[in-house]
């Protein structure tokens, strides 16, 4: 079985990282202890800990830096792309790529969260998105 249950990002201010998420995304914690954070997804948790207590837990001797991978929020309509950008940004992200259209079609931008984690605010025309907000992946255009 190909599964992920549980993704947890190393975060310096567990308030500031909660104000861009909340009001960022729209998002609401399921639980909070002033050093950790955990999101319920469709069908993971996303978690945020302080990024000395992530190091510590996984037995590594310094804490971890963001990087080497892009966390992806997709939407249903490319309208839907800009405004999530701006709300993210006014929540503490900062801009790294204004919203373009990729050859395949849609629009994508990425933020970078206060603490530096990518995310990619995209609308994929051939990815289909159930009403939990399930995505299905479908690649018609990619290989054309």
């Amino acid at each position: 079985m190909q599964q992920i249950s549980l993704i947890t990002l190393g975060i310096s201010d567990v308030a500031r990282s909660q104000r861009f998420y909340a009001e960022g995304f729209g998002w609401q914690p399921i639980y909070t202890n002033g050093e950790i954070t955990f999101y319920q997804m469709n069908g993971l948790v996303l978690g945020t800990w302080l990024a000395p207590l992530l190091a510590a837990d996984a037995g590594l001797p310094g804490p971890l830096a963001p990087g080497g991978l892009a966390l992806s929020h997709n939407v249903t309509t490319r309208e839907a792309v800009p405004p999530l950008i701006e709300r993210l940004l006014a929540a503490g992200g900062r801009l790294l790529k204004a919203p373009v259209e990729p050859p395949h079609g849609g629009l994508a931008g990425h933020v970078a969260d206060p603490d530096g984690h990518v995310w990619e605010i995209a609308c994929n025309p051939d990815w289909a998105i159930d009403a939990e907000g399930r995505l299905t992946f479908g690649a018609p255009s990619l290989g054309s």
